[in-house]
């Protein structure tokens, strides 16, 4: 196949990819930006593809890489390296949004629903709560680990019900 024929079977595919990139990025312009990229990618590596093969899939899986290859790139420039002795930018508090007075008074009720609970629902989960693994708490308590689970669900559950209008 001609690098002519070529381009002109690729430019078939634009509107279907289009509509792909639209839905990986959900953003026009990044779908326009992932579109161009695959098309860039397609055509200097026209020689990578086999004649008998799937364009269609071919140019598809290209897109699907570029995106992911993307969102891993955009996700490790966000991760913060904390280079100090004591970690002190990782310990910092973050700040909190305009809600403040809000969650705290949502923060309160949900304390008292688990103060409410029966001590034996109550206990598991505060443990669990507080870090502990499921084998712990069952030996802590001398309690089998599947009815350490099952206490812990019943809880989250009674607390669901309990704080459904938050």
């Amino acid at each position: 196949m001609s690098s002519v024929e070529f381009n002109k079977q690729i430019l078939a595919f634009s509107n279907q990819l289009r509509y792909f990139a639209l839905s990986l990025t959900s953003n026009d312009e990044q779908a326009k930006d992932l579109l161009q990229e695959t098309m860039l990618k397609a055509m200097v590596y026209r020689d990578k593809f086999a004649d008998s093969t799937n364009l269609k899939a071919w140019l598809y899986t290209i897109m699907k890489n570029i995106f992911i290859n993307n969102y891993r790139r955009a996700a490790k420039t966000r991760t913060i390296i904390d280079g100090t002795k004591d970690l002190y930018y990782v310990n910092l508090p973050q700040v909190a949004s305009g809600r403040v007075a809000e969650s705290k008074m949502n923060e309160k009720e949900i304390y008292k629903a688990v103060e409410v609970l029966e001590d034996e629902y109550k206990i598991p989960f505060e443990m669990y709560f507080e870090g502990y693994k499921y084998k712990e708490i069952a030996e802590h308590l001398d309690l089998p680990i599947g009815t350490v689970k099952s206490r812990i669900f019943l809880a989250r559950k009674q607390l669901m019900d309990a704080l459904a209008d938050l």
